[in-house]
């Protein structure tokens, strides 16, 4: 059995404890075992204090990393932004020896050392490159036939390739097989691979400017796809492109295209209690939902 530490950050369990429901239930039903990585903290966030002080940014990476060394497991991350900073953090600190050492004088301190043994990683990596397709398709009871998805591909786990890059990063296509591996039709439009906006819609001063940004995308995906439901794999892109949407509805423009994450849409696939994977939301999806369950 593959096994791997499981980095929740920080928004899944504070704000979408389902997403994290769906994880360990649907997960594991496909031959990963997960560990908890107990005294995991903050990645820290690009938004947080990496550009203030390096240093200290990489030691709370290197701590984070140095606990899933103790395990003996890679991690299993679903943030984007999450699997940026700490695979970068890998990155800096394995091939600079002077910030490494830096950090371990300051992780010792609390008992942790960080050796780069491990490496973080995508669920979308593993789910695609681990456990494959095939597997997914003969592992579920429901599918997703008739149903017309578009994805959102965590804009953080393609730039910079060399580092973060585990599909094409100019024509990224393993969540879509993913989902595809459920039975739905994934359509593809002209603002793919946009941005969500995420990042500049949870920052006062970009907000407006991230809700002009995302109605585009918005605008596009109407436009050019019958979608049913985005399916994310990164907690921002899920939190955002759900609250935009009712954004969108106070300047009398309605969108309401449901939103999960690939590990609910799976889980309730799978066969796991809705009311457990799939409970919280902002955009109505019980449609969605009660078709899947109804699926043969």
């Amino acid at each position: 059995m593959n096994k791997y530490g499981l980095f929740l950050g920080c928004n899944m369990p504070a704000i979408r404890p389902d997403v994290e429901r769906a994880m360990r239930l649907a997960i594991p039903a496909l031959g990963i075992e997960l560990v908890d990585l107990e005294g995991s903290a903050c990645c820290p966030a690009f938004g947080t204090f990496p550009s203030a002080d390096e240093i200290a940014s990489l030691a709370v990476s290197g701590w984070n990393l140095s606990i899933a060394e103790k395990e003996g497991v890679n991690s299993m991350i679903q943030c984007g932004s999450c699997y940026s900073v700490l695979r970068m953090a890998r990155e800096k600190l394995v091939k600079d020896e002077e910030k490494r050492e830096r950090v371990n004088d300051l992780l010792k301190k609390a008992g942790k050392y960080f050796e780069g043994k491990t490496c973080p990683r995508h669920v979308i990596d593993i789910l695609f490159n681990d456990i494959g397709t095939e597997k997914i398709s003969q592992s579920i009871k429901k599918n997703l036939k008739g149903f017309n998805a578009v994805v959102q591909y965590p804009c953080h786990s393609r730039f910079p390739s060399d580092v973060l890059g585990f599909d094409s990063p100019g024509r990224p296509r393993m969540l879509q097989k993913l989902v595809e591996a459920l039975g739905a039709t994934v359509q593809s439009y002209s603002r793919e691979l946009q941005c969500c906006g995420g990042a500049g819609g949870f920052a006062r001063q970009a907000y407006q400017d991230a809700l002009k940004f995302a109605k585009k995308k918005f605008d596009a995906m109407v436009r050019e796809t019958q979608v049913d439901f985005i399916v994310v794999n990164c907690i921002t892109c899920l939190m955002h492109m759900e609250k935009v949407q009712k954004e969108f509805s106070k300047e009398d423009c309605e969108f309401s295209i449901p939103v999960f994450d690939y590990a609910q849409i799976l889980a309730l696939c799978i066969g796991f209690d809705p009311k457990e994977v799939a409970s919280i939301s902002i955009i109505p999806r019980d449609k969605v939902i009660e078709k899947i369950i109804g699926a043969k």
